[in-house]
């Protein structure tokens, strides 16, 4: 057993389960089978080892005769909490010192303290979540948009878990027919029709190769669009970048090259979050080395851009200069979006300024049309799926489902034997099981819990 698991679990922990410092007011949770125990001894009000589950009682914590403070205890019984254990939460007033003395007390009457994820993982132990809620949890605690709120809360409810359940029922059906054609493999009978397994397979292959095709979107909205500003030096992407989050973050001046490195910030629109990336001006010749290591890191950004905001100077840049620039772009498999600066400069706006966005980045116009092209080109790539998912290891479980099933489809193409086929789903049906935590080992456990943060 890993390290991380090796403490017993039937131990009583306790944590703070709001953030550290001083704040109005502080969690304590306290789970385990002592919990009710631990706490009554140091709780001075009702008897809560007597009252029912759900329940709120006031009260003080003492260490003898000294007063630590006046709390509100919650009691919530087992198997009805969010562990499965007994739990109590304290809530105390916000003061570090008050929390401290109150866990050091709990310590002393037999607690230990909870490390990181914890009280999840006993959730999930005590199947009161699956393992995909469970990693949902850590979603909905960093989530900070509302489309990566949305889409935790989706997981966290069991969507997903409730669609792998339903594949991997319809496959162990068809799984326990195909092994009971091997005990009467000598009389040549045939319980399930390759037929009927086709289009069984065919049918899951497809949920989950929609599945698979969400992923990049998920990824992105729970992480953040990297959304790469670049262009030539003096084109404007500076000011763009301080246009667009209303925050004077870039050094802006007419000098050629003055970004010589990346500049990050995010800014969020229509609940999508986006990860703004100012670059230096790209040139084929650097005034100098700093500059020229600033346009390889551009460089290293496009490579990993979801979104290419073109910007150039519409009051020098050629038609047949943008369309070669916009060219050279493609090769990034990202979405490009033109930015005509500087165009409130011009008389007339020549035609392939009015394919582009037209702004003028420093009087700020044309900004919250960019903006609206912004969350178009994301709403656009959106997969219509109720279910998408957002964790790698969700994606490379599915990938691995996919590939053994189209192994079976293979199989029965290629008339293979019923002990094959069988294997192949047994592969698929391991695979989807990794999903939700029927099949697991300490190590996993350990590497997704201890990422959580402690009193979660």
């Amino acid at each position: 057993m890993s390290a991380y698991l090796h403490s017993d679990l039937h131990d009583t922990i306790c944590a703070l389960a709001t953030p550290a410092g001083t704040g109005a007011i502080g969690v304590i949770r306290v789970s385990g089978n002592k919990a009710l125990e631990i706490v009554n001894a140091l709780f001075k009000g009702k008897d809560l080892c007597k009252q029912p589950s759900h329940t709120v009682h006031f009260g003080k914590i003492s260490d003898g005769s000294r007063v630590i403070d006046e709390v509100l205890a919650s009691v919530f019984i087992a198997p009805t909490s969010y562990t499965g254990d007994d739990t109590v939460e304290l809530s105390c007033h916000g003061s570090p010192y008050i929390q401290q003395q109150i866990l050091q007390l709990l310590v002393q009457q037999g607690c230990r303290l909870a490390k990181p994820g914890e009280f999840t993982l006993r959730a999930f132990l005590n199947k009161k979540l699956d393992l995909s809620q469970a990693e949902a949890v850590a979603d909905l605690i960093a989530s900070d948009s509302a489309e990566s709120h949305k889409m935790a809360m989706q997981q966290m409810r069991g969507g997903f878990s409730e669609q792998i359940k339903h594949m991997r029922e319809q496959l162990v059906n068809f799984a326990s027919l195909i092994e009971l054609e091997l005990d009467f493999s000598e009389e040549d009978v045939e319980f399930a029709k390759r037929e009927e397994l086709i289009v069984l397979v065919s049918k899951i292959a497809g949920v989950i190769q929609n599945l698979l095709q969400s992923f990049n979107y998920g990824n992105a909205i729970k992480n953040g669009i990297p959304t790469v500003i670049a262009g030539k030096p003096n084109a404007g992407k500076s000011t763009l970048l301080n246009a667009l989050i209303n925050e004077e973050r870039a050094i802006v001046s007419d000098i050629a090259g003055t970004t010589r490195d990346t500049i990050e910030e995010a800014f969020v629109m229509d609940g999508i979050t986006f990860r703004l990336i100012d670059t230096a001006g790209i040139r084929q010749q650097a005034a100098d080395e700093i500059e020229e290591i600033g346009i390889e890191r551009a460089y290293e950004k496009l490579q990993k851009a979801s979104i290419i905001m073109y910007v150039f100077d519409a009051t020098v840049t050629s038609p047949e200069q943008l369309n070669q620039d916009i060219s050279s772009l493609k090769k990034y498999q990202a979405i490009v979006i033109p930015v005509a600066n500087k165009a409130d400069m011009l008389a007339n706006a020549p035609a392939f300024v009015e394919t582009s966005i037209a702004i003028s980045a420093k009087n700020n116009t044309g900004i919250d049309l960019l903006r609206q092209r912004l969350v178009t080109a994301v709403r656009k790539d959106e997969i219509k799926n109720d279910i998408i998912i957002t964790n790698l290891r969700h994606y490379e479980a599915l990938k691995h489902a996919a590939d053994a099933l189209q192994q079976v489809l293979n199989g029965i193409g290629a008339h293979v034997s019923g002990e094959l086929l069988a294997l192949d789903i047994r592969k698929a049906l391991f695979h989807l099981a990794e999903i939700t935590g029927e099949v697991t080992t300490d190590d996993l456990l350990a590497n997704i819990f201890s990422k959580f943060c402690i009193g979660k």
